[in-house]
C-alpha cells in the first residue's frame, strides 16, 4: 500500500472510531448513531464460508416448544444449586499465568453452537487449543440461542463434555440468563474497552461482536434481488426464501422476524406485525419450510437467505462468484449483538475464563473484524492504532452502519417472547432442517 493510501486508511480508521464509539449508546437506547462518513467496505477473500449457528433445534426441543404452544405452561424443574462462582478476574488467580495454569490443569473446554464458518470461529477455536495445548469439545454446532440456555439447564450438574461452560447468544438471552442464574460473573482483561452499555456490570455477560440484517440472493436463480422485505411478497420469489433457524429458538430467525416489522407497521415496541408479515411470506409461497444452510443457497435451493452482514459478506467471499452473491440491506436497517457468558454450572470454570480472555484478546477481535464483524472492543483498539488497513477494508462502510437501530435490552426481551410464543399461533409454520 502507498503511503497515501495508509493515511488515508488511517483516517478512515479514526472516522469509524467515533461511528463505533456511538453504538455504545445506541445499544443502549435504541436510538439511530450519529451519521459518519463513508468508508467503503470490499470484498477481500474471508477464510471460510459463513453461515449461521442458528440452525435447528433438537427434536425433543422442537416437540416442546410446540406443545408449549398449545397447553398451559407447567414449572419447569429446580436445577441444583450451582458451584461457588470461580474468579472474578485473573488478577484474583495471580493474573494471567496463574488462569492459564489453572485452565490447563482442567485440560478441556466444552463449547457450543460455534460452527467454523461463523465469524470464522473455526480459526478462533484452532488458534486457542494451538496457543494453550487445551482441548475444545464442540457440542452442537447447529444449535440456537435458545437451546445453548436450555443445554445449561439440561446439564446442570453434569462434569462430562455434554455441559456447555461458556454460549455465544443473542444480546436477549444474556440478562434472560442472568436472571434465571444461569451465569457466573467474570471480567476480562480487556473489560474497560467494552461499552458500557454493551456488558453486565457485574460481569455476567458482555457484548463480544455485532453486525445488521442482511439478504443474501444467490444471483444464479434470482435475477433481480428484491430491494426491501415488501418486495418479497412479489410474484417472482415464490418458493425461494428461506429461514435459517426456527424462530422459536434461533436468535438470527427471531431478529429476521422482529427486523421485518420495521417496516411493516410494527416497531422496536412492537413485533407482531413482523409475524404478520411472515404469515403473508407464508400464503403468497414465497417463505418454504425447508431451513436454509450455505450448502442449499449455493446450490439453488434456498437461493434468498436473511442473515446477518457479516455472514451474508463471509459466504460472497466463499462462493467467489460461484453463484454469484448479492448482499441486500433492508431499510431500516436493524443492528445486532451477539453476547458471551460463563455457565454457572460450567465443568471446567478456569478454561471458561481463558476461553474469554482470548476472545476479547486483540488477536480474536481482528479475526472476527476480518470475517466482517464489528468486534465490541474496536473503537478502543482503532485509538490504539492496532487496527491493520487491510482490516478495517472488512467493516461495512460507516455510513451504512449510522442508519442502523438497535433495539434496547428491554425491547429485544419483548420482542423474543412475542416471537417465540406466538410464531406457531400466527405464522403456523414449522421450519425444518433437511434430513
Amino acid at each position: 500500500m502507498s503511503i497515501s493510501k495508509e493515511l488515508l486508511a488511517r483516517r478512515r480508521f479514526l472516522q469509524l472510531s467515533a461511528f463505533v464509539g456511538a453504538g455504545a449508546v445506541i445499544a443502549a437506547c435504541g436510538a439511530k448513531a450519529p451519521a459518519a462518513p463513508a468508508t467503503e467496505a470490499t470484498a477481500a477473500p474471508a477464510a471460510e464460508a459463513t453461515m449461521a449457528p442458528e440452525a435447528t433445534m433438537a427434536p425433543e426441543a422442537t416437540a416442546t416448544v410446540a406443545a408449549e404452544a398449545t397447553v398451559a405452561p407447567t414449572a419447569e424443574p429446580a436445577l441444583p444449586a450451582a458451584p461457588a462462582p470461580g474468579p472474578l478476574s485473573a488478577a484474583d488467580v495471580g493474573g494471567m499465568d496463574g488462569l492459564i495454569a489453572k485452565a490447563k490443569a482442567e485440560g478441556e473446554l466444552n463449547v457450543i453452537a460455534l460452527p467454523h464458518d461463523w465469524l470464522n470461529y473455526g480459526e478462533v477455536i484452532s488458534s486457542f487449543t494451538k496457543k494453550y495445548g487445551i482441548k475444545v469439545n464442540e457440542l452442537n454446532p447447529d444449535a440456537g440461542s435458545g437451546d445453548e440456555v436450555a443445554a445449561i439447564k439440561a446439564n446442570a450438574g453434569n462434569t462430562g463434555p455434554q455441559a456447555p461452560d461458556v454460549i455465544d447468544v443473542g444480546f436477549a438471552f444474556g440478562p434472560a440468563s442472568k436472571e434465571a442464574k444461569l451465569l457466573q460473573p467474570y471480567k476480562v482483561s480487556t473489560w474497560s474497552e467494552i461499552p458500557d452499555s454493551l456488558k453486565d456490570a457485574d460481569g455476567f455477560w458482555f457484548g463480544a461482536y455485532y453486525g445488521v440484517l442482511a439478504i443474501a440472493v444467490n444471483k444464479d436463480v434470482v435475477k433481480a434481488s428484491p430491494a426491501s422485505w415488501a418486495d418479497l411478497l412479489k410474484a417472482d420469489y415464490k418458493g425461494q426464501f428461506a429461514l435459517t433457524g426456527d424462530p422459536r429458538s434461533s436468535n438470527q430467525a427471531i431478529q429476521t422476524v422482529y427486523a421485518a416489522a420495521q417496516s411493516n407497521g410494527g416497531s422496536l415496541d412492537d413485533a407482531k406485525p413482523g409475524l404478520d408479515f411472515f404469515a403473508k411470506l407464508k400464503e403468497s409461497g414465497t417463505l418454504i419450510e425447508t431451513m436454509g444452510s450455505s450448502a442449499l443457497f449455493t446450490q439453488g435451493e434456498t437461493p434468498i437467505m436473511p442473515m446477518w452482514s457479516y455472514l451474508a459478506l463471509g459466504l460472497r467471499d466463499t462462493t467467489a462468484g460461484n453463484p454469484a452473491v448479492d448482499v441486500v440491506i433492508p431499510e431500516p436497517v436493524f443492528g445486532g449483538v451477539y453476547v458471551q457468558g460463563i455457565s454457572a454450572y460450567a465443568p471446567h470454570p478456569h478454561a471458561a475464563r481463558l476461553w474469554q480472555e482470548h476472545l476479547f484478546s486483540d488477536e480474536v477481535q481482528l479475526i472476527w473484524a476480518k470475517a466482517y464483524g464489528i468486534p465490541t472492543r474496536f473503537a478502543a483498539m482503532l485509538s490504539a492504532k492496532k487496527v491493520p488497513a487491510d482490516v478495517l477494508s472488512k467493516i461495512p462502510s460507516a455510513d451504512l452502519m449510522a442508519k442502523a437501530v438497535f433495539p434496547t435490552v428491554d425491547q429485544l426481551t419483548a420482542s423474543k417472547k412475542v416471537i417465540t410464543e406466538q410464531w406457531d399461533t400466527i405464522v403456523k409454520m414449522e421450519i425444518k432442517k433437511k434430513a
